[in-house]
């Protein structure tokens, strides 16, 4: 069964087609990353202007070579995201569903982000196998969220941030910093030619899986408006405390809830140091999609979308944008 998915939720315009939710056909995506580092964030209204410019190119692009008879279904993130940008990949997807007379389904933003874990991307053909029930552990730059999965569509959220999210917090620290954005990556290269010195607190919040980074930005502040610091070391500083904390909690709640594996997943996914500390530190094993597959696209949504087919699960011509939709 071939599946295009369509995500536009928020700088990224995506489509794909993935086959029996794991083979990657067409894997297209557009960064709006050039336009929107000028303001140091991202903006709406420009973000869904671009989408419109670009949706159709894309689509195209994730279909050459490849025939509307072929394609099995539609599958559009529809929540969460920027309202003006989900509108532009549903309406979109309504309109080829109905064109080509093909069943349409809406996927979840975060659910999308965990199936990048069923993605195979290798050239060996060689794909971990997902073993229920799993801890999903989301990172992006509005979401931290711990996610018990007992089954495809069987979502529970044991853990959330009470404030900022890892890749928000990367955001913030990166503007503190002077680094530009996008705030992961940059932090990430400043850290490599830094050294984790700096006393920068974490937030445990015992007796509870939740996240909290806000408490850690407001320290980077105090240090650096004190001056005499390094950049590379500030910057090594913070991304070691906010993975240490989201390695240790999420272990720890996998432990507690004895599942058979933890995913990680999300845009932060993509950081080499949480990756690597996980595989050192984690005696459950735990899957990561590659980094090109953490960031925004399509074919997880497109592998998300296969699995909501198989449960008979579509959705209708009236299908609207839930920017504040929730997971579990």
């Amino acid at each position: 069964m071939k599946v295009l998915g369509i995500e536009t939720s928020c700088d990224e315009t995506a489509a794909a087609v993935v086959e029996d939710g794991c083979q990657i056909i067409s894997n297209v995506v557009a960064s709006q990353i050039d336009i929107h580092a000028r303001y140091g964030g991202i903006v709406p209204e420009v973000a869904s202007r671009q989408h419109i410019l670009t949706i159709i190119p894309v689509v195209k692009q994730a279909m050459a070579g490849i025939s509307w008879p072929d394609i099995n279904g539609i599958a559009v993130t529809f929540g969460p995201g920027l309202a003006g940008s989900l509108l532009v990949g549903v309406n979109v997807a309504k309109a080829l569903a109905l064109a080509k007379n093909l069943p349409l389904t809406s996927v979840n933003h975060l659910e999308a982000h965990i199936y990048a874990n069923w993605l195979d991307s290798s050239s060996s053909g060689e794909k971990s196998e997902v073993r229920f029930p799993c801890l999903c552990l989301i990172v992006s730059g509005g979401h931290s969220d711990l996610v018990l999965m007992e089954g495809h569509g069987q979502f529970e959220k044991v853990g959330r941030t009470r404030d900022d999210a890892a890749g928000e917090a990367f955001d913030k620290a990166a503007r503190i910093l002077g680094l530009g954005y996008p705030g992961g990556p940059a932090i990430e290269r400043a850290a490599s030619s830094g050294t984790p010195c700096l006393p920068l607190p974490r937030a445990w919040l015992k007796d509870s899986h939740d996240f909290s980074f806000s408490g850690l930005k407001t320290a980077l502040w105090h240090l650096v408006h004190r001056g005499g610091i390094s950049v590379a070391d500030a910057a090594a500083s913070f991304q070691l405390a906010v993975v240490d904390v989201l390695v240790t909690k999420t272990i720890e709640a996998a432990k507690q809830l004895k599942v058979e594996q933890i995913l990680l997943s999300g845009g932060v996914a993509a950081n080499k140091a949480l990756t690597q500390h996980f595989l050192a530190n984690s005696p459950i094993p735990v899957l990561i999609p590659p980094p090109h597959l953490c960031t925004d696209n399509a074919a997880m949504v497109a592998a998300c979308g296969y699995y909501h087919f198989q449960a008979g699960n579509t959705s209708g011509y009236d299908l609207d944008v839930v920017p504040s939709l929730s997971l579990g």
